[in-house]
């Protein structure tokens, strides 16, 4: 019977908030080893690299980074409105 791979999340997972916005910064262990990195906005809305870091800490640090350079408004997606109709 095959285990289901269940990915450990980095203790260095994390809330970031610059302004009135928040986001979360998701580092988890891949299932081929190394560390992925997703940041995810309030309403779901995620960004994933592509790249896998040696480390957690490397991780980290490219997440901090992005968010520094690029501001958090380029990690939050459109606002999904309902308007009542199907």
């Amino acid at each position: 019977m095959d285990e289901e791979y269940a990915p450990r999340e980095s203790e260095l997972s994390q809330s970031y908030r610059e302004g009135g916005v928040s986001v979360r910064i998701d580092i988890y262990e891949g299932e081929g080893g190394g560390w992925l990195l997703e940041v995810v906005d309030e309403n779901n809305y995620s960004t994933v690299w592509e790249d896998v870091f040696e480390t957690d800490k490397e991780a980290l640090d490219e997440a901090l980074d992005s968010l520094r350079e690029e501001g958090i408004a380029s990690f939050v997606g459109p606002v999904q409105e309902m308007n009542g109709s199907w």
